[in-house]
């Protein structure tokens, strides 16, 4: 399927609708939960979050879900990459925070394809590169912080 070379107004109204499921109250929770507290440091932090009776379970399953809905818009050509990429790069701090162990939880959970669109936008959308890019620094970052608290 072709992507969109340009937005149109139907981007525009896509935009908008996925910006007020953003302010709907349980995902504007979970938002803010896993932004502010799923940092994993490990394998093993990952693996947590995917235990149902872990408390950011289902906000991560929440947040994950929404963004790679929002990025297979872009990735089918329903919506134009760049354009949604202006407004929708929160879903690759997500990405890029399970980015180092992404093919180990992609065995785990059974699913090759998890994290398959927010990928995707990172490799082919300029503005998701550097957006994944610069969360990766800070991901990096608190990798190392983590590495440094525990020798």
């Amino acid at each position: 399927m072709p992507l969109k070379d340009f937005p149109d107004h139907h981007d525009a109204e896509l935009a908008l609708k996925l910006y007020d499921l953003r302010r709907e109250a349980v995902m504007r929770e979970s938002r803010n939960a896993i932004v502010a507290k799923f940092l994993p440091a490990s394998w093993e932090d990952v693996l947590a979050v995917t235990k149902p009776d872990h408390p950011l379970n289902a906000a991560f399953r929440q947040c994950s879900t929404y963004w790679e809905m929002v990025y297979s818009m872009a990735r089918h050509g329903v919506m134009h990459g760049e354009f949604m990429m202006e407004s929708s790069g929160e879903g690759l701090l997500i990405f890029t925070r399970i980015e180092p162990w992404l093919e180990q939880y992609r065995a785990h959970v059974g699913n090759p394809l998890a994290f398959r669109n927010a990928e995707w936008v990172t490799k082919e959308t300029e503005l998701g590169r550097l957006i994944a890019e610069r969360f990766r620094k800070r991901v990096q970052a608190h990798l190392e912080a983590a590495r440094a608290a525990q020798a």
